[in-house]
C-alpha cells in the first residue's frame, strides 16, 4: 500500500486549488493544522482558501494565517478540499458536509474511530496531533519548519499534548518541537500568547464551573456541569471552557474528569479525559462520540439528571473492568 504522506503530497505538487478545511468550535490543534496547512500551500505558489465554519476564535487571534479563515464557503468548490483534524465527516460542520459531492476530500487525522470519509485517507491515532501530520508533510515537500510555519506547528502539537505533558506526547514530537527551536521558532513568546489569553469573564465562569464540581465513585470520577444561563451570567461563550476539564482531572483521586455543556434543551455535549490505561474513548463511542484513548466527547440528549447518571454509570463499569 502506498504511504499516504507520499500520496497526499504528489496530489498537492499536481494540483493548483485548494480548500483546507478543520472541525468546527476548533482548538489549538485544528487552528495550527489549519493554518500550517496554507503557509505550506503558500510556499509552494498555490492557490486555496482557508475554512472553518465557526472562523477563528478569540483566543487564537495571535495565530498568523496565510489568508483570511472564512466562515462561509466559495460558491465554487474546488477539486480538492484537505480536511484536518476531524474525527468524523460531521465534525467538519453542517455547511462543508452538505457541499460533499462538490470536492473531494482529504482527510489527515489522528482520532481513534474516524470513518474515512475521505477519497483519500490519512489516519494515524499515534500521532499527538493533526499539526504533527502537517509538519510530516511539510519535510515530504520540502518546505523549512520556520517562520509562521513553524509557530502554527508549534501551536496545534504544544496544545493538543497538554505542553508536552499528556500520555499522546512522542519522543519525534519532542524532537520537532527541539527542531524549530534551533531554527528559530521563540516558544516563550508562543507559550505566553498560548496561555495568556484569558478575561475576567472566563474567571468568573470557572468559578462557577469548580463551584459545580461533584465527586463520585469512591472520588474516582469528577463532575462539573457547564449551562446556558452560566454563559449569559458570566458573559462567556463556550469557547471560555476549554481546558476546565483538565483542572479537574488534577486531583488527586481522579481517574476520570467529566464536564457537561448546556447546548439545548435536554441536549449536553459531554467530554471526558483519563490517565494511563483508563480507556475514555471507549466510554464515550456508547453514546455515538469518540476522540482518544484519553481524551474524548460527544453528546448526549437527555434530561441532565438523566444524561449523568448514564454516563457516570458507563465511566463506572469501565473503571470497573480496569
Amino acid at each position: 500500500m502506498e504511504n499516504p504522506v507520499h500520496k497526499i503530497s504528489d496530489i498537492i505538487r499536481d494540483q493548483d486549488d485548494f480548500l483546507i478545511a478543520s472541525h468546527y468550535n476548533p482548538d489549538g490543534d485544528a487552528i495550527g493544522s489549519l493554518c500550517a496547512m496554507g503557509h505550506i500551500l503558500t510556499a509552494l505558489g498555490k492557490k486555496f482558501s482557508l475554512f472553518n465554519q465557526s472562523g477563528l476564535p478569540k483566543q487564537y487571534s495571535f495565530a498568523t494565517p496565510p489568508a483570511p479563515i472564512q466562515d462561509t464557503l466559495p460558491k465554487t468548490m474546488p477539486n480538492w478540499t484537505i480536511v484536518l483534524d476531524c474525527g468524523a465527516k460531521e465534525r467538519m460542520g453542517n455547511m462543508l458536509s452538505a457541499r460533499s459531492e462538490d470536492t473531494n476530500f482529504i482527510n489527515i487525522d489522528h482520532h481513534l474511530g474516524n470513518d474515512k470519509f475521505g477519497v483519500e485517507n490519512w489516519v494515524d491515532h499515534t500521532q499527538p496531533a493533526a499539526g504533527s501530520m502537517v509538519a510530516l508533510l511539510a519535510q515530504e515537500l520540502n518546505v523549512p519548519l520556520t517562520g509562521p510555519l513553524a509557530e502554527n506547528i508549534y501551536l496545534a502539537v504544544a496544545t493538543d499534548t497538554g505542553f508536552f505533558t499528556y500520555g499522546s506526547t512522542t519522543p519525534e514530537s519532542l524532537e520537532l518541537a527541539a527542531n524549530m527551536l534551533r531554527d528559530g521558532l521563540n516558544i516563550a513568546r508562543m507559550n505566553m500568547d498560548i496561555t495568556k489569553q484569558w478575561s475576567e469573564n472566563r474567571m468568573r465562569l470557572w468559578t462557577e464551573a469548580m463551584n459545580n464540581v461533584e465527586l463520585t465513585d469512591d472520588k474516582l470520577v469528577a463532575t462539573t456541569v457547564i449551562t446556558k444561563e452560566m454563559f449569559k451570567r458570566t458573559g462567556t461563550t463556550s469557547a471560555d471552557t476549554e481546558n476546565i476539564i483538565n483542572f479537574l482531572r488534577r486531583l488527586k483521586t481522579v481517574r476520570v474528569a467529566v464536564t457537561f455543556r448546556e447546548e439545548d434543551v435536554n441536549t449536553y455535549k459531554f467530554s471526558l479525559r483519563s490517565y494511563g490505561e483508563d480507556n475514555v474513548q471507549e466510554v464515550a463511542a456508547q453514546f455515538g462520540g469518540g476522540g482518544h484513548k484519553n481524551a474524548s466527547g460527544g453528546t448526549i440528549t437527555a434530561p441532565l439528571a438523566q444524561a449523568k447518571a448514564m454516563l457516570i454509570s458507563a465511566i463506572g463499569e469501565s473503571l470497573r473492568i480496569k
